[in-house]
């Protein structure tokens, strides 16, 4: 499938541009860019004559229940708007599937930096790397501070039990992949992970609303002035999709099980896994700790708990990734690395448990 062909999938540009005429008034350009560097929902790039805009949609084809969920995203990014979280504006938001196939949601698009596998020029030494660390805690520990009462989203989750109903969610989204990809080659591990977290599920946890996907890429940080000495602030916080009220510290787990420490072993998934945090100046996963329990005055006690269900979790994501492949569905090219990749995460999360992987 070449990239026209999948984009043709994505969006009908005809249909898109009649709706957005009816919702923004008529324009003389429309230019759609797939952005290729997520992996779950699709985010395309729309140019709607000076207007920058941002298309959420999901993925074509068959996905598991409550996966992908762009209106649940616009919801609690909408909710956000005047909050401390930093979050791009909304504009629009469809459930006619008619349009573009599926529902979708549109927001302007923002200028700035994402750290991947790569640093941007300003982040070019020590004392800039400890800053993005800091202002990534203090972005979580942020969204675990909003009053959800407050900005309407008090019905936006059931956070009594929410931890155990995560491992029981992503057991089933183990389920609805295998579905597919069991033939194919065999998780001996699984069992034994998904034994082990039904047996340690904490007995209880703070309740806050909880993103579901925080980590160092999922933040767009502003530029520093050329020539200034201003530390990075964060711009914007994406992919919402998961976004729930829950425990506060699946999100933290979650965060620091793609944060590498050095002297760690190489990741499970190169590329997705990215090691530049093991470079001079950033925080280690302890002292990310620290300082988040400073700045929400939690206490983080158990967290082999959390680093092995975020290490599961990512493993049935990607098992869901390798049946959207195996199905035809995505031509992402992380897609069929969880061949292997799933069985590595696998091994990873029996480390943990086993305690041969420092926290």
């Amino acid at each position: 499938m070449t990239d026209d062909d999948y984009l043709d999938r994505l969006v009908d540009e005809a249909s898109l541009r009649s709706y957005l005429a009816a919702a923004l008034g008529e324009a003389n350009r429309l230019d759609v860019e797939r952005v290729d560097e997520g992996h779950s929902n699709e985010t395309l790039f729309v140019a709607w004559d000076d207007e920058d805009l941002v298309v959420r949609r999901p993925p074509p084809g068959e996905t598991a229940d409550t996966a992908h969920d762009v209106l649940r995203e616009h919801r609690v990014v909408s909710a956000l708007q005047d909050t401390d979280v930093p979050v791009p504006e909304t504009v629009l938001a469809c459930e006619d599937r008619d349009v573009l196939g599926s529902e979708f949601y549109v927001m302007r698009r923002l200028e700035g930096d994402v750290i991947r596998a790569e640093e941007p020029p300003w982040l070019d030494g020590p004392d800039a790397r400890r800053a993005v660390g800091e202002e990534l805690v203090a972005t979580l520990a942020a969204i675990h501070g909003v009053d959800y009462d407050a900005v309407g989203l008090g019905e936006f989750g059931r956070p009594s039990g929410f931890t155990d109903r995560q491992v029981e969610r992503w057991r089933g989204q183990f389920e609805w992949a295998l579905e597919t990809t069991a033939e194919h080659r065999a998780l001996e591990d699984l069992d034994r992970v998904t034994e082990w977290l039904e047996s340690n599920v904490p007995e209880t946890h703070p309740e806050t609303l909880v993103h579901g996907d925080f980590k160092l890429d999922n933040v767009m940080f502003a530029r520093p002035e050329a020539g200034t000495d201003g530390d990075p602030e964060t711009l914007a916080v994406f992919d919402w999709e998961m976004a729930t009220l829950g425990d506060p510290f699946t999100d933290l787990g979650w965060m620091l099980s793609f944060w590498y420490d050095e002297g760690d072993p190489d990741p499970p998934i190169p590329g997705l896994y990215p090691t530049i945090t093991a470079r001079d100046g950033y925080p280690s996963r302890r002292a990310l700790i620290e300082r988040y329990e400073r700045h929400t005055g939690l206490s983080f006690d158990e967290p082999r708990f959390y680093l092995v269900l975020a290490t599961y979790k990512m493993a049935a994501l990607g098992e869901m990734f390798f049946a959207r492949h195996l199905s035809g569905d995505s031509d992402d090219p992380l897609y069929p690395k969880m061949e292997t990749g799933v069985p590595a995460l696998l091994d990873r999360a029996v480390r943990l448990v086993d305690g041969t992987y420092d926290i």
